[in-house]
């Protein structure tokens, strides 16, 4: 592979990640609500998630998947479900002016809480894996070597992780901000909001 080849996968994968969608919703929510150290735990997650994909995806797993009836399918409403619980438990928080329901609902969770959203948005989306799918052979040489494949997941996981870290570095630098229970109602509506519609979308996609 060339650098050249490198840096066009990475300019994609970059582009990918800044499209708005459930790994920036979640986040985002876990940054505002929970700090910096939850933030960055649900990118992490998001990276791991990407890096599982990417590396199915390059092995040929994903194909495999796609070859069995109705398995993607499920992972999609599995998805789809997953994004519809993050949602509803996010507009429950939005109801109340103090933090007590926000800590019964777990968003004052552990960081490995935060980590467990972001890598089950991730793993949970089957149009990621049809996004590595397409993408990644235009990369790999005609005969990869397991060197190969490992590289590009990483270039996917690296510029994925630098994104999502610095998303929820800049949302906990406004921390003074979201301690506000107005503000933090506002977040909680808008990305459960954001989830259940993007949960819906994901469910009736074709």
């Amino acid at each position: 592979m060339t650098t050249g080849q490198m840096l066009g996968l990475a300019g994609i994968v970059l582009l990918g990640a800044l499209s708005p969608g459930p790994d920036f919703a979640v986040v985002v929510r876990r940054a505002a609500v929970s700090g910096r150290r939850a933030g960055m735990a649900a990118a992490a997650g998001v990276a791991t998630g990407i890096f599982g994909w990417a590396l199915a995806a390059a092995v040929g797993l994903v194909a495999a998947m796609t070859a069995v009836p109705g398995l993607l399918t499920v992972i999609r409403y599995a998805g789809a479900g997953y994004l519809a619980y993050l949602g509803v438990r996010a507009l429950l928080a939005a109801r109340h002016r103090d933090e007590t329901a926000e800590v019964a609902l777990g968003e004052h969770g552990t960081a490995w809480q935060a980590f467990r959203d972001g890598l089950w948005c991730n793993l949970l989306n089957p149009k990621a894996a049809v996004f590595f799918v397409a993408l990644l052979p235009q990369f790999l040489p005609q005969h990869p070597r397991a060197v190969d494949t490992l590289v590009l997941a990483s270039i996917a996981v690296g510029i994925t992780l630098l994104w999502f870290c610095t998303v929820a570095n800049l949302i906990a630098a406004m921390r003074r901000l979201f301690a506000r229970p107005a503000a933090r109602r506002a977040v909680h509506a808008v990305t459960g909001a954001a989830l259940l519609g993007l949960g819906a979308r994901l469910a009736f996609a074709r």
